[in-house]
């Protein structure tokens, strides 16, 4: 009777309703991309409650990579629920989070021995990355990036470097945390620009002596997919070997064969200190984790590291199966697969539209176009994005927008997603494109 009765207010149930609902009881700060509330999902596909279907191009923010409702990801979670939901990995632990602790280890680029930490999100990873490199080095400072994203905490807001939306009014950020340029051919920044700028603050900010660590993304997300070049990555790592600092690698959106391979870093030939991962480490359930070399990962006491919650039992079962799948199904190669067929779809519209896309990347299957005007790099065209968006939205698609200009759509789909999904896909999004410009 309850079930049948459940049933019958869903089916009542519409989008803009729930949208009231939640503006009435969760705070605006919180805020939603379009008034869509999902029903079910299944690999790229969604259905909202009204049951209306959406291609997924965003897949939860890399988070399920191996697709929604996996039937192998599904089943292990499911078999975890069955025994057990939690005791706390630090009370009363179980052998999933040490197996699952030495796929990582295994995974990490580089021959020198690896430990783990878990947590529960990304920002915990990056929290806990700044936590071991200082107790490690006793060293306080930290070296971030422009147009980096590391999460909303007051540690990782004050890593971030782009302040709208994440940082206004939140301020003041902790101290002896410095930004330098991202390189970035397409906008012009060079690599020796970006170490010159490394170089003016050691002069005038902070002495190398004092630096725990550098933290970059591979591809920044947030960002807007630009890509550091396999070059900047090793001058990076021979910079930090020279003045003892470490060199910590923030896969939480690159990671779990999203750029072609398991951690992006890998394509640079680099050993990363620390790595930071989380979002497709367990195809949805919250997991996070901390990577690194053996002797850096022990640096902190016992009991320096932690929380309640961090390494879920469910989250373990999980992220083991996620492994099993990006395997068995060769995800690092479908990523690439991927990237090509996305590519070859934006490359054909730029041709036709060079004033408006003015420059279309990617690694791996992190897809990226960018709006301008005129075809002027310096002109960015960011209501083209947040108007395409709303667009896809109303038309079937979900499409996510980044960039610390808020010019680019970025596609981070499934990797399992059928090629046939993103060709229909792709032409909601030409014909949208095509209708606002």
């Amino acid at each position: 009777m309850y079930i049948e009765l459940a049933l019958k207010v869903k089916d009542k149930m519409k989008n803009a309703d729930l949208q009231k609902r939640k503006e009435s009881a969760i705070a605006r700060g919180q805020a939603n991309m379009a008034p869509v509330y999902v029903d079910r999902a299944l690999n790229a596909e969604i259905w909202d409650v009204e049951g209306k279907r959406y291609i997924d191009f965003g897949a939860g923010i890399a988070v399920v990579n191996t697709g929604h409702n996996h039937p192998k990801v599904k089943a292990a979670t499911l078999a975890q629920i069955e025994r057990f939901c939690h005791t706390c990995v630090m009370v009363s632990p179980y052998e999933s989070a040490v197996a699952l602790a030495e796929k990582l280890n295994a995974a990490a680029p580089g021959n020198t021995p690896k430990k783990s930490i878990f947590v529960t999100t990304g920002a915990e990873a990056v929290e806990n990355c700044v936590k071991i490199a200082r107790a490690h080095t006793s060293r306080p400072g930290i070296i971030a990036f422009n147009g980096g994203y590391h999460g909303r905490t007051n540690m990782t807001m004050g890593l971030t470097g782009k302040v709208n939306p994440y940082k206004i009014g939140f301020g003041p950020f902790p101290s002896d945390i410095f930004h330098i340029p991202y390189p970035n051919d397409y906008l012009g920044i060079t690599e020796e620009e970006a170490l010159a700028d490394l170089q003016l603050r050691f002069t005038c900010d902070i002495e190398p002596s004092r630096v725990a660590a550098i933290i970059i993304e591979p591809v920044q997300g947030e960002g807007g997919f630009y890509q550091a070049s396999s070059s900047f990555l090793q001058k990076l790592r021979k910079l930090c070997d020279d003045h003892g600092m470490l060199l910590i690698l923030d896969e939480i959106q690159s990671g779990f064969a999203r750029t072609g391979t398991m951690f992006c870093h890998e394509q640079a030939g680099i050993e990363a200190d620390l790595m930071t991962t989380a979002k497709g480490i367990a195809g949805g359930i919250p997991l996070a984790a901390v990577v690194g070399k053996a002797d850096i990962m022990d640096a902190p006491i016992p009991g320096g590291l932690g929380g309640t919650y961090g390494g879920s039992p469910i989250g373990c079962a999980t992220g083991l199966a996620v492994f099993d799948v990006i395997e068995e199904e060769k995800l690092c190669e479908r990523a690439t697969l991927i990237g090509k067929r996305f590519v070859e779809h934006l490359k054909a519209l730029q041709a036709d539209f060079p004033n408006i896309i003015g420059d279309v990347r990617n690694s791996g299957a992190m897809i990226a176009v960018e709006f301008v005007h005129d075809g002027d790099v310096n002109k960015p065209y960011p209501e083209l994005a947040k108007k395409l968006s709303a667009k896809a939205s109303e038309n079937g698609l979900v499409l996510l927008s980044c960039g610390i200009r808020g010019n680019v759509i970025r596609f981070l789909p499934a990797l399992t997603i059928e090629m046939e999904i993103i060709d229909e896909g792709m032409e909601i999004f030409k014909c949208c494109f095509k209708e606002l410009v």
